[in-house]
């Protein structure tokens, strides 16, 4: 069959890559090593009976579960005072809040770096150019950009044009110095290294480090493969047909797909079978193998495409002493970042943010976990933020140790929509029923467009922290975290729970 593909030039298609899926594949369960999550009484406090009903119908006991409601105080008015909460349901126990704990991440980068912060990748050279061709090695240095995708990487080539570079006739070397060696050690959360939530933090990260493919069926019995981001050694070999025949359930299985790499480091993505009709357009995500040859590929497609010629190879190194300054490319602001960071739930670029509270400010000093944390607690402590149950492992929530109270996380969040980039976080959090993951959630409740609610999921977690704006035309904190096996059950619960504030919190 023929080989079609189509290069793709949407970022937010790609946005999504490194998020957690709905349910995250776990490891065998002998092997999760998960820490036991504290059993207490309930709360004094009864649950409303429609959100009492909901959490029984969960089959989850009220004793993994930790809620707290409480109004949105004026920090002018009450001089500080945490006003006492509408709801609360064991409060200070320290659960696995899974995704939501990238909002500790966002507040505190909010406050310390700025809603305007920018990462810089920058271009060396130690050779010299005679304004069109540059004979020497072409040297890429990162800060850890969470947003170099292509639509940003063609700006780098333009700038690249400006400097003088059209022919480039030496080697791409990758400096990535920014970052402690150690930075990525952590293994997969469940042992599948080829899923895009997986992929390590990286200071050149392009693109996620993923590959999305995508099908459509035509009419003529073909199926056209696109692909994002544009690679320049990428071969699809393409063998599908399609059929009018057949339900879309199993579509994946049946068109064998497989990434493997050559010698020479090529990938190449094989697909065969058939694709039924009725699938319309499906999608494929899968990180990429090497990350080297993963940023090289996408260089060299988007240098050619501007009309730009390099023939040599990429290798990983540091910028050599007395190397020339060619460009400085400014990424996207930390508001733009946050904002597809917490739409969409995209864990990679939440775990870059995080190293990015260490990076020193000289540049001299490489970004490291133990360095975040440190910056954290600093920021926490300054704040008068108490967080005893507060436990960090990589700010993206993609772990199984990570811990934190719902209390402790009312209490960040009270304190972000109080700072001067409250719209900000506010704003880069789901919308309830509208976008996000959230989009398709309360859609049909008068709760829909009136909150903003990040969403937490992983085996035995699940979920939800944010602001309601109520009917009432206050605004209320939400946290419900709820760590058991059968977290998944209680996602109904977390809903009523939104819809319930909205309705009826005064």
């Amino acid at each position: 069959m023929p080989n079609v593909v189509r290069a793709c030039g949407a970022v937010l298609a790609i946005a999504m890559l490194a998020s957690v899926p709905a349910q995250a594949k776990s490891e065998k369960q002998a092997k999760r090593k998960m820490p036991k999550v504290p059993v207490t009484a309930p709360h004094a406090t009864p649950l409303p009976q429609p959100l009492a009903r909901a959490l029984a119908a969960s089959k989850v006991p009220a004793s993994h579960v930790s809620v707290i409601v409480a109004k949105v105080d004026n920090p002018l008015q009450t001089r500080g005072a945490v006003p006492a909460p509408l709801l609360a349901v064991n409060p200070n126990v320290p659960r696995n809040p899974a995704s939501t704990m990238k909002l500790v991440t966002t507040i505190a980068a909010l406050d310390t770096l700025g809603p305007d912060y920018r990462w810089r990748t920058q271009a060396f050279t130690d050779g010299a150019s005679d304004g069109r061709t540059l004979n020497g090695n072409l040297y890429f240095k990162g800060t850890g950009d969470p947003k170099l995708v292509p639509e940003e990487m063609e700006k780098f080539v333009a700038e690249l044009h400006s400097a003088g570079v059209t022919n480039i006739n030496g080697d791409i070397v990758l400096d990535r110095s920014a970052y402690s060696a150690d930075i990525g050690a952590q293994g997969p959360i469940d042992g599948d290294s080829d899923r895009p939530y997986n992929v390590a933090p990286d200071p050149l990260l392009y693109s996620f480090k993923a590959m999305s493919f995508s099908f459509t069926g035509n009419p003529n019995g073909t199926v056209d493969v696109g692909v994002l981001p544009p690679l320049a050694n990428l071969q699809v070999a393409n063998e599908m047909s399609s059929t009018p025949a057949g339900n879309c359930g199993d579509w994946l299985t049946r068109i064998h797909p497989t990434l493997s790499t050559t010698p020479d480091g090529a990938y190449v993505a094989h697909f065969s079978g058939t694709y039924p009709a009725s699938c319309e357009d499906k999608g494929w995500n899968i990180a990429a193998p090497d990350r080297d040859r993963f940023f090289l590929g996408g260089f060299r497609a988007l240098w050619q495409a501007s009309g730009g010629q390099f023939t040599g190879n990429v290798r990983a190194g540091v910028v050599p002493p007395g190397a020339r300054l060619l460009v400085t490319h400014r990424g996207q602001t930390l508001a733009e970042v946050v904002h597809d960071m917490n739409k969409f739930s995209n864990n990679v670029m939440a775990r870059q943010l995080f190293l990015t509270l260490g990076l020193a400010a000289d540049g001299k000093t490489p970004a490291s976990i133990a360095r975040s944390r440190e910056v954290l607690t600093r920021w926490l402590e300054k704040n008068d933020i108490a967080t005893p149950g507060l436990v960090v492992e990589n700010g993206s929530g993609l772990s199984r140790v990570e811990r934190i109270s719902a209390s402790e996380l009312a209490r960040l969040l009270q304190h972000g929509i109080n700072s001067p980039t409250g719209q900000v976080l506010i704003e880069s959090m789901p919308t309830v029923g509208v976008d996000g993951t959230m989009r398709n959630r309360l859609t049909n409740r008068d709760v829909a467009g009136n909150a903003h609610i990040k969403t937490g999921t992983l085996d035995d977690v699940g979920a939800v922290a944010g602001y309601v704006a109520t009917r009432s035309g206050s605004t209320y904190v939400v946290v419900s975290l709820i760590n058991d096996p059968k977290a998944g059950n209680a996602r109904p619960f977390n809903d009523a729970l939104i819809s319930w504030v909205y309705e009826n919190a005064p």
